[in-house]
Parts: C-alpha cells; sequence; structure tokens
C-alpha cells in the first residue's frame, strides 16, 4: 500500500485522519493561501486544496496526498481565521442571528496521477441571536483564534447555533471524512 500523507499542519485535520486508523504522515504543503480576485468561496477552497495535494505530491510522487481546505462566507463576506480575541468578538457578533456557509474542500492525489478525486462539501451554519456577554465568555475560554468563522463546533462553540446542515458533521471541523472515507477506498486503502 501506498503511503498516506495529510498535506496540512492543522491539528483538527490531523485528529480527524486519525480517526480512520490508517497509518499516516503530515506535511506542510507551504502553499500561498491568498484570496484570488473574482473567486467564489467554493472555488478558492476547492483551488487550494488541490494546490496543497499537488505540492506534496511532487516530493511524494508514489504516496497518496489528501489536501484540504476551508472558506467560510456570511454573504458576500469572507469569515477567516479571527487571530486574536478582538477580531473573533467582531466576527461572532456579525454572525449573530445569520447563516455562514462553510466550504471544506479536499482533494486527494497520487501514484504518480494514478488517484486523482475532489470534493466540495458545503455547511450551513445558523446562529442564534448572541449578546455580547455570551461572546465575550466565549471567547475568553474556548479562544477559537485558529478557526474559520471564530468558533469551534465541536466543543463550547456548538452552544452558538440554532441549526448546522451538512451532509457531513465532519467537514465543519475541516475534513469530509463521508467523502475521503470513499475516495480512499477507491485508491485501495482498506476501510470498512
Amino acid at each position: 500500500m501506498a503511503p498516506l500523507i495529510l498535506a496540512s499542519t492543522s491539528v483538527y485535520r490531523r485528529e480527524l485522519l486519525a480517526r480512520l486508523g490508517l497509518p499516516f504522515e503530515t506535511l506542510a504543503p507551504g502553499v500561498n493561501e491568498a484570496h484570488l480576485a473574482g473567486e467564489s468561496p467554493t472555488d478558492r477552497a476547492l483551488r487550494l486544496a488541490l494546490e496543497k495535494a499537488a505540492a506534496a505530491a511532487r516530493i511524494h510522487p508514489q504516496s497518496v496526498i489528501v489536501g484540504a481546505d476551508q472558506v467560510a462566507a456570511r454573504g458576500d463576506q469572507l469569515l477567516d481565521k479571527p487571530g486574536d480575541a478582538e477580531r473573533c468578538r467582531a466576527q461572532l457578533a456579525s454572525l449573530s442571528g445569520g447563516r455562514a456557509l462553510f466550504y471544506t474542500a479536499c482533494a486527494v492525489l497520487g501514484r504518480n496521477g494514478a488517484v486523482h478525486a475532489a470534493h466540495v462539501d458545503t455547511t450551513s451554519v445558523v446562529f442564534r441571536t448572541l449578546s455580547d456577554e455570551e461572546i465575550e465568555r466565549y471567547v475568553a475560554r474556548e479562544q477559537p483564534f485558529d478557526c474559520a468563522g471564530g468558533f469551534r463546533a465541536e466543543a463550547l462553540g456548538i452552544c452558538l447555533f440554532e441549526c448546522i446542515e451538512s451532509q457531513d458533521p465532519t467537514a465543519l471541523i475541516g475534513l469530509p471524512l463521508i467523502w475521503l472515507a470513499g475516495a480512499l477506498r477507491g485508491a485501495g486503502f482498506l476501510l470498512p
């Protein structure tokens, strides 16, 4: 079986891929994640997932590479990782009472081009109306500064929502495991 490599430094993606019970390595893909003018959130997520996988595949052409990216948006506003408490509070205040869409792309490439699959999962998150105090308490407790949208749905952030609409609950965390498990089975990996 070809080695499996996750082209990501995300601890969240590493934890998700580990759920499948397959041995894998991680590799920092070194891809420029800058926005391109006129690029839709779906196209951006897919482009970056493919670029990350391709960058790792150039170094390890016999391996099977998983690349992923997530882009969040509320309307025309992209929701990047806030980076600090102030931006996180502002981002959550803008999401209060509204809906955000999370586009999580995943690409599987490798074996000298014999494996090539890509997918984008769209998750809709409806936020309940949040008070400034609720936002302040949440940000102070969880400090989700490295998460698009400024929350962790897999942790205390679940308290911020009215509902989540998704085909794959792991996609919101950063890696659509339902699709990925099928793609890896197609690449020859033994999964139940």
